[in-house]
């Protein structure tokens, strides 16, 4: 049992990885200081949206299967 949570552990990490990376708006350290923060906000729409809640959910399965690991 503990080797396929184990398993399904290291799928996550990685997919969890990949969408994040994906979300490349807003990358970079240019908006460290203030004068280039920009302000500007925008709606999230389309692909964006639904890679933002595919990382969501991704990381919560990532921490439920920790704590599974953990008990077993």
């Amino acid at each position: 049992m503990a080797l396929y949570i184990d398993i399904a552990l290291i799928i996550t990490s990685i997919a969890l990885t990949v969408s994040v990376i994906l979300q490349n708006k807003g990358v970079g350290l240019g908006g460290l200081t203030p004068q280039d923060s920009g302000g500007v906000f925008t709606a999230r729409r389309g692909i964006e949206k639904t890679l933002f809640w595919i990382t969501i959910g991704l990381s919560v399965l990532f921490f439920i299967l920790t704590l599974a690991s953990v008990i077993i």
